[in-house]
């Protein structure tokens, strides 16, 4: 088996129009986004060599892309679309586990945020 090591992008915060009701497109939102990606050790640790591993300012710029592109009606599509992207941009990626944070998801209560999170292994 080969050796992995975690990269982690944390609470990245873009602003957005996902969601089902009209009014998020209108308003529209800010969504946080962690991605947790297994990466192959390939070569990287030992010759600290940036080509063999993730970049992690490719990583957020390819988040921001998705986040904040097209609309989407369910985060859990929108986290799965980062998911597959990253492990199809890096091929380091082992697994890719990304969650969708939306502190103003409309909701008839009190609460801090949604939260989904999607697990996609690499092919």
């Amino acid at each position: 088996m080969t050796a992995t090591y975690i990269i982690t992008l944390k609470n990245c915060a873009f602003f957005a129009r996902h969601g089902v009701l009209d009014e998020e497109e209108f308003l529209g939102q800010r969504f946080f986004v962690d991605a947790e990606l297994e990466v192959e050790q390939g070569t990287a640790l030992a010759e600290d060599c940036i080509d063999d591993t993730v970049h992690y300012g490719i990583a957020f710029a390819e988040i921001e892309r998705i986040i904040t592109g097209r609309r989407r009606y369910l985060i859990e599509a929108l986290a799965l679309e980062v998911a597959k992207t990253l492990c199809a941009r890096f091929r380091q990626i082992r697994r890719a586990k990304v969650s969708i944070r939306k502190p103003n998801a409309p909701v008839p209560g009190v609460l801090d945020y949604v939260e989904v999170t999607v697990e996609h292994v690499a092919e």
